[in-house]
């Protein structure tokens, strides 16, 4: 129980930071183009790929704390990080065509999802 509470807690701190960093974005450059998502999945990978690689050999670096930045955090923040970082894990490890497939595979299947809830969206 105590696992949920540190995710739930980042979340609610990541979803917030997504927020208001999405809305500043956008304040300053517009809404013609996605400013405050590409920055927010941006600085998400980045950030989850620096604090992963950060901890990983760090034992310090507890098990809460770990739920609480990675998982609820960045995971509200930006889903985007974790596929990224994920990606290039399976690059990094070899997996070449895992890692290939992986990467256009979600690009492609999740348009065709954004693009079939839209219609379905639409359609409703």
């Amino acid at each position: 129980m105590a696992a949920v509470l540190w995710v739930g807690l980042g979340g609610f701190l990541g979803a917030n930071a997504r927020y208001l960093l999405g809305g500043w974005v956008a304040s300053r450059l517009g809404v013609g183009f996605p400013y405050g998502t590409y920055v927010i999945n941006v600085t998400g990978s980045f950030i989850l790929g620096f604090f992963l690689a950060f901890s990983q050999d760090r034992l310090w670096v507890a098990p809460p704390v770990r739920l609480l930045f990675a998982v609820g955090f960045v995971g509200a923040y930006t889903t985007f990080s974790t596929f990224e970082y994920e990606s290039i894990r399976l690059l990094q490890d070899g997996e070449l065509l895992l890692g290939t497939t992986y990467l256009i595979g979600s690009v492609v299947t999740g348009g065709i999802a954004a693009i079939a809830g839209i219609a379905l969206g639409s359609w409703l």
